[in-house]
C-alpha cells in the first residue's frame, strides 16, 4: 500500500482514486463480487472520496462528510461513496477496530438503516481464515476503504436478485478458482 506524503498534491490524489477505479471495475465488478456494482459505476452514481486522514477522529470527519454527501445528493446522482484512506488504518487490525466506531457513527447520527458499511482493506482477514486463504481476496483493497452503501438503494436490488445469500460462497469459489498468474494479474498491489 501507497501512503500519500503530507505535502502530496491532487496528483497523488488521482493516482489513489485510479487505483480504485482500476480495482473496482477489475475486480469487484469484472469477476462480479458484487452484482449490484455495475450499473452504479457506469451510471457515474459511484463517488471515490479520497481522503488524507490518519487520525481516528480525521477519519470520523471524513466518514461524516460522507454521509452528508449522501444525505444531500439524490440517490440517482450519487447511490454510493467508497472513502478511501491511504494515509489512515494501514493495520488491519487497526481498521477492524475502526469498523466498531464507523458503525456507532452511524446510530449516533440516526443514519443506522438508512446507509451500511462495507468494509476492504489490502490485509482483509474473515475470522477463522489464515491471512493466505483466498477468500480474503473478496474483501481486499488496494487501500482501506469505507464503502457507504445506501440500504433503500440495496434493498431494491435485492429484491430482483436472485439467492442474494448465496454471494459470498460463489465470491469464494470465484477468487479460489483463480490461477497465481490472474492473481497477480487483479492483485498486483498485494504482492509489491
Amino acid at each position: 500500500m501507497k501512503v500519500l506524503p503530507p505535502e502530496s498534491g491532487q496528483s497523488a490524489i488521482e493516482e489513489v482514486r485510479k487505483a480504485t477505479e482500476s480495482w473496482l471495475k477489475q475486480v469487484v465488478i469484472g469477476l462480479n463480487l458484487c452484482p449490484f456494482a455495475a450499473a452504479p459505476t457506469r451510471r457515474g452514481a459511484v463517488h471515490i472520496a479520497v481522503s488524507q486522514a490518519k487520525t481516528e477522529a480525521e477519519i470520523t470527519d471524513a466518514l461524516l462528510d460522507e454521509m452528508i454527501r449522501l444525505d444531500e445528493t439524490d440517490p440517482s446522482e450519487l447511490e454510493t461513496t467508497l472513502l478511501v484512506l491511504p494515509n489512515g488504518l494501514a493495520e488491519f487490525d487497526a481498521y477492524n477496530q475502526y469498523l466498531d466506531i464507523a458503525e456507532a457513527l452511524l446510530t449516533q447520527f440516526d443514519r443506522d438503516g438508512i446507509y451500511q458499511i462495507a468494509s476492504f482493506h489490502p490485509d482483509y482477514c474473515f475470522a477463522g481464515t489464515e491471512p493466505e486463504d483466498a477468500e480474503n481476496l473478496t474483501n481486499r483493497s488496494p487501500y482501506p476503504i469505507l464503502h457507504l452503501i445506501r440500504e433503500e438503494q440495496m434493498e431494491k436490488v435485492l429484491r430482483y436478485y436472485p439467492d442474494p445469500e448465496g454471494i459470498p460462497e460463489r465470491n469464494i469459489e470465484t477468487v479460489s478458482s483463480l490461477s497465481d498468474e490472474q492473481k497477480r494479474k487483479l492483485f498486483g498491489y498485494l504482492f509489491r
